[in-house]
């Protein structure tokens, strides 16, 4: 394959410039779309019928725009939203005009709400533009809700719970959700009489979003750049004693048939977490003893990387406010990451015995999160203190100011440990948003302290812009090799040098690029978009000797059913610093590759019964040849039942000595709602890559709201044929129950 691949990325970056400019700057939407609330004269009561006289008295806001897949339109459907509070709750109702055959993917409470009709509501208490909520229903009253900040625009995991109320009804002609929001679960600051506040609307049938604000299509649902504004008759007022209190007890029986095939285990745990609201807008989270059995197992990946693969946080402890603790540095490179903490390499559960964890808003602009967790000391493993100490000041319109100091200290100096008694790092980083979010560029340095090392640098520039046709991004971070990052992640660090079976500890320099251009037919076309985008990644070793290139263009189309399609070309120029394995041949020398692959991928109208996906890569590995082939299928019982299953199969062909592999990666998850307080899930996976075959099968009942019994199963056996080696196997019973004072 010719090297037309390599495209010098920042000119054709400069060259889009020109037309990212033309660009109008956007009106603010807080002056051209208003909501007045008044205090509710009659008790709501939560039916989803909207009967009271307080529903009737209250202004409507109406009107909604097309988002997507064309903006600047009237929404076809009518959608009628009004709000009203009284002391305890804020409250939230909409009459949404459609017919009732509706998309509705689950019962589950935050999975898939994108993915099927529904009304949304994004709240921003401080009106900053910088942080707020994500409130979301279904036409079968299943709930979803997030923490919305910068950094989780287009990367919302609905991770974060808390508890609200909801209720649905559905008519021929349309349906109608009755929201109560308490004053203590909203982080806000008294006395603030307008807040930002957007509605949207998810019409999956029609493949379409609207918005009761008018957001250009390249923007997220959720961007708090494009809210209205809420104005109060009266600020509401800090709310009383806030006080959550969560207790579990947990039960379980483990055989480790590894470790002694004679011997089982029978364990008892109890703990507490705690949430404290010390101000209307600052939280105390405190924990002692927890347990995360019950959270999802991770996904499997097949990894012909040279580096470890990066899972996301599903621990509750952590994710509230996490963008205060989790935010800074480019992807993927991560000086604070929380996985790093009560886990271990191999993502094992490492004992928590206590944590704390301050965070939210000091004033209006300014925000701190403090945290301090200890983990348990075991045979062969010291215990570890854990501190991290954050700030973010908001400044202009959208723009941010952010810090952070991490230590981690071992609690027995000298012992247990091959990475030293401590690790230590601070950084600083300037985030620039414009009004409309056009344009984004940060700055950041951070500096690392390790024992018989010293300070380490690592420093990184964004910048970003993103119009409706034109986006470019160019981003660029150096690290010392005598930077660490004990509670982070930061792949490319760490390079294992099979010759001689050690990592290597290397610095380097980092730069990728990206610009693209989509084309937005207008009109009732099959397609409602299409573009390419060229990419270019180069890394460099410490003293800017050449180490490394990947290069590709990509065609993408995007379907009005929502089928999707993709085609990528791919050319790279390694120069392998350490020997490397692959295959269980001889690794592969330190040298210069050059290799080139290709791909087209297709996804089918997922609104569907049955749906599909597959995926085609084939082209040259270093020296070899790689055929990657995958393939997935989703059955879906609306709205109860989901069936899936996915293969992935990389075919990988070396020269001798260096050997061939076959990586088989076979995943099937079953998910039966009986209601929207009952779900069974069950996951099997199977890796010859990590040689395992998992079974993973949850059956969760909330009894109460935020209140779950769960009942947790898994099985590893080694990935022979007939599964005839049993590796280890457990049973969970957890009840967790939250109680507010």
């Amino acid at each position: 394959m010719n090297r037309f691949l390599y495209i010098p990325a920042l000119a054709g970056m400069f060259l889009f410039t020109a037309f990212g400019f033309s660009q109008a700057r956007t009106q603010d939407t807080r002056t051209t779309n208003s909501l007045v609330i008044a205090r509710a004269n009659s008790p709501i009561t939560l039916d989803g019928q909207l009967e009271e006289a307080a529903w009737q008295e209250a202004a409507v806001a109406t009107d909604f725009w097309q988002k997507f897949p064309i903006d600047g339109v009237p929404a076809a459907k009518r959608t009628e939203v009004r709000a009203t509070y009284d002391d305890r709750f804020f409250y939230i109702s909409a009459v949404c005009y459609d017919v009732a055959d509706y998309v509705v993917q689950t019962l589950k409470r935050d999975s898939r709400f994108f993915d099927g009709d529904g009304f949304g509501v994004v709240i921003d208490p401080l009106n900053r533009r910088t942080n707020g909520f994500l409130f979301g229903v279904s036409p079968y009253n299943v709930q979803s809700e997030d923490l919305l900040s910068q950094s989780s625009f287009g990367n919302l995991n609905f991770s974060w719970d808390n508890r609200w109320f909801s209720e649905v009804s559905r008519l021929e002609d349309r349906w109608v959700v009755e929201i109560a929001i308490p004053f203590k679960t909203l982080r806000f600051e008294a006395g603030i009489d307008t807040w930002g506040i957007n509605f949207f609307r998810n019409d999956l049938k029609e493949n379409q979003y609207h918005s009761w604000t008018p957001m250009p299509v390249n923007f997220d649902l959720t961007d708090l750049g494009y809210t209205g504004a809420l104005n109060w008759d009266t600020p509401p007022a800090k709310t009383g004693t806030n006080i959550s209190l969560i207790p579990y007890v947990r039960t379980s029986h483990y055989k480790d048939k590894e470790a002694d095939p004679a011997a089982s285990e029978t364990e008892f745990d109890a703990g507490i977490d705690a949430k404290l609201a010390l101000t209307s807008s600052l939280n105390l989270d405190l924990t002692v003893n927890p347990d995360f059995s019950q959270v999802d197992v991770d996904v499997q990946q097949t990894n012909l990387t040279r580096f470890n693969l990066n899972f996301p946080e599903r621990r509750p402890f952590f994710l509230e406010n996490a963008d205060l603790f989790t935010s800074f540095g480019p992807p993927p490179a991560r000086p604070i990451f929380s996985r790093r903490i009560g886990l271990d390499e191999n993502r094992m559960p490492v004992p928590i015995l206590y944590g704390a964890r301050l965070s939210g808003n000091l004033t209006k602009r300014f925000r701190i999160g403090l945290l301090n967790l200890q983990t348990r000391a075991e045979e062969g493993r010291n215990g570890q203190n854990y501190t991290i100490a954050t700030f973010n000041q908001s400044v202009w319109d959208r723009s941010i100011i952010k810090g952070y100091v991490t230590n981690r200290q071992a609690v027995v100096k000298d012992e247990g440990l091959d990475y030293g008694d401590y690790g230590r790092n601070a950084g600083v980083e300037f985030n620039y948003v414009n009004l409309p979010g056009t344009w984004n560029v940060i700055g950041g340095l951070h500096l690392s302290d390790k024992p018989d090392i010293g300070l380490g640098t690592f420093r990184n520039i964004v910048i970003s812009r993103d119009t409706r046709n034109v986006s470019f991004l160019v981003d660029y971070f150096g690290i010392d090799t005598d930077y660490y990052a004990d509670i982070g992640f930061i792949p490319r660090l760490d390079n294992y040098d099979a010759a001689n079976d050690t990592i290597v500890h290397l610095g380097y320099e980092h730069l990728f690029t990206r610009a693209g251009y989509t084309f937005r037919p207008k009109g009732d076309r099959a397609v409602i978009a299409h573009g390419f985008s060229l990419r270019n990644v180069m890394d460099w070793q410490p003293d800017w000797t050449f180490n490394e290139r990947s290069s590709s263009i990509d065609y993408d189309l995007r379907f009005r059913n929502t089928s999707r399609a993709s085609l990528s070309l791919e050319d790279n120029d390694t120069r392998l610093l350490f020997a490397t394995r692959f295959t269980e041949g001889e690794p592969l020398p330190p040298g210069k590759y050059t290799y080139s692959q290709a791909s087209v991928a297709y996804s089918s109208d997922e609104r569907k019964s049955l749906a599909f996906e597959g995926e085609v890569q084939m082209g040259e590995f270093f020296n070899g040849t790689l055929n990657r082939f995958s393939a997935g299928l989703t059955y879906r019982v609306q709205p109860w039942g989901n069936f899936s299953f996915s293969l992935e199969q990389n075919y990988l062909r070396l020269p001798e000595p260096y050997g061939a592999a076959d990586l088989t990666l076979i995943g099937q998850r079953s998910e039966v709602n009986f209601s929207n307080k009952l779900f069974w899930t069950t996951f099997f996976q199977y890796n010859t890559q990590s040689d395992n075959f998992n079974i993973n099968s949850r059956l969760q009942w909330r009894f109460a709201p935020m209140s779950d019994l769960f009942i947790v199963y898994t099985d590893n056996y080694l990935s022979t044929p007939f599964l005839q080696v049993n590796r280890n196997r457990g049973i969970v019973l957890k009840l967790n129950y939250w109680l507010t004072l």
